[in-house]
């Protein structure tokens, strides 16, 4: 993320003595960087020493076993299913369940009620998608106000925690990567400028606009991280809080952008998948699909051709409005559909007759597409509608 910003008490030049402006002990610089020194970074003003922890223990993650997508079959999953009971005391980050994942990236989600421990992913960064609820996310660079249809995009390291505010449940839909996650180069200038073609600009983008300063003694934050043998965690307690930053700037930052300012690209006849792309990721992109004018071509059918995924899964979470090809499958609000690579895919039977002469679709829709094949969590497994497979022939292996 390429758009600079300052925010709190910084000295006037980098790598200098940084104190109070009435005097009083140093503050202490940290540089949070990416690909070593050699891409986006922020500097950040502590009032205590960032590296100082007194205590060190192994944090037993939420169930991160996959299992392969065999035999081979196109899944419907039923997130709604994952609701638990006892949601408001459930919290953003330890009640997440693992849907699909591989090794580039993890798909989850979890119903929340409840303030959740300190935390930060140290594999890769995050890209939450707010489902219904609301929520402020306290970070390290400052709060972010979370709403229904915000991508929250949280940079790999950064210490920070949900608080779910109003009274109904915070729906997350949880993309985390084993890479950063950004805009596609092609929406950039060379030097990091969303460009005109773009289908969202700088504006729409909301970042911390003050430091977010937090007293406490032998604080807890949870890390979850790389190991030897995949993901694990890691609990440290730290001997003043994290939240102890007084100014920072720089181009790396949590942020988030709403889905209702994604401009969307259209054309006289069915445009692909890549033109609703939002953010991409090592061996992954994020695409959304929004409410828009169809098709003007006399002749056009304005939902997808069938095709085969011959280099990736794709993986839709429909959360909002009515998506014309999937009518008849069973798919609804909260539900999940993987079309794996090895299968052909489209719209359901009647849904290419239904869309002639459609102007306007009212949908919505985030799809993430793998460059490898995608295997079913614990959570994708609890959700499964077995029935999904079959709906394009109408009957299956028993009939």
């Amino acid at each position: 993320m390429a758009f600079f910003r300052s925010v709190g008490h910084v000295p006037p030049k980098r790598h200098t003595q940084h104190r109070p402006v009435d005097g009083g002990e140093l503050h202490y610089e940290e540089l949070m960087g990416e690909e070593g020194f050699g891409s986006d970074s922020s500097l950040l003003y502590h009032l205590g020493v960032p590296s100082a922890i007194v205590d060190a223990t192994p944090w037993d993650l939420p169930d991160q076993s996959t299992t392969e997508n065999r035999p081979l079959l196109p899944r419907h999953l039923e997130l709604h299913r994952l609701t638990p009971p006892d949601w408001k005391a459930v919290d953003a980050i330890t009640g997440r369940r693992l849907v699909l994942g591989n090794d580039d990236v993890r798909i989850g989600y979890v119903v929340a009620g409840e303030t959740s421990p300190l935390y930060r992913n140290a594999a890769g960064d995050e890209c939450v998608y707010v489902e219904s609820g609301s929520a402020t996310v306290e970070t390290v660079f400052g709060a972010l106000a979370a709403v229904q249809g915000d991508y929250v995009v949280i940079p790999r390291g950064t210490t920070h925690r949900w608080l779910p505010t109003g009274s109904e449940p915070l729906r997350l839909y949880v993309i985390e990567a084993n890479s950063h996650i950004a805009p596609p180069s092609r929406y950039l200038s060379r030097y990091g400028q969303l460009l005109e073609h773009a289908p969202y600009c700088e504006r729409d983008l909301h970042g911390p606009t003050e430091p977010l300063l937090h007293d406490g003694t032998d604080v807890e934050v949870l890390v979850k991280h790389r190991g030897s043998r995949g993901i694990t965690g890691t609990r440290y307690v730290y001997p003043a809080h994290p939240f102890d930053v007084v100014g920072w700037d720089g181009c790396l930052y949590p942020y988030t952008f709403n889905i209702a300012d994604f401009e969307p690209i259209t054309g006289r006849v069915h445009q692909p998948p890549p033109v609703h792309q939002v953010f991409g990721g090592e061996n992954f992109v994020i695409c959304n699909f929004v409410p828009r004018k169809v098709d003007y071509h006399p002749l056009s059918i304005p939902v997808p051709y069938y095709h085969s995924n011959v280099d990736s899964d794709e993986v839709l979470f429909y959360c909002g409005g009515n998506y014309e090809a999937r009518k008849g499958s069973g798919i609804g609000q909260g539900s999940v559909s993987l079309h794996p690579g090895g299968h052909s895919h489209g719209p359901q039977p009647g849904a290419v007759e239904r869309s002639i002469g459609a102007e306007f679709f009212d949908e919505l829709a985030v799809m993430v597409d793998t460059f490898l094949p995608l295997e079913l969590g614990e959570g994708g497994l609890a959700a499964e509608d077995p029935d999904y497979a079959w709906t394009w022939s109408g009957r299956g292996p028993s009939a």
